[in-house]
């Protein structure tokens, strides 16, 4: 229990960090807006989150249809 906690712990602090280093420099961020990357960063990150849930839906229904055939036999 006490390295679950340590593990947590540990895991919270690194996330609590990395966000304070995206907040420190916005001047990042203007320059992609100005240069037109920032559009490429979000269709790449719309295309995985659409991959992820087309796979998450796939995955309900497989597992809906062996629920279904186990409880007919």
């Amino acid at each position: 229990m006490i390295k679950m906690r340590l593990f947590i712990t540990a895991i919270l602090s690194v996330m609590i960090s990395i966000v304070a280093f995206a907040q420190e420099n916005t001047s990042d961020i203007g320059l992609m807006r100005s240069n037109g990357k920032i559009f490429v960063v979000m269709a790449v990150v719309l295309t995985i989150l659409i991959g992820l849930f087309a796979y998450l839906i796939s995955i309900d229904k497989k597992i809906t249809r062996l629920e279904k055939e186990g409880s007919n036999q």
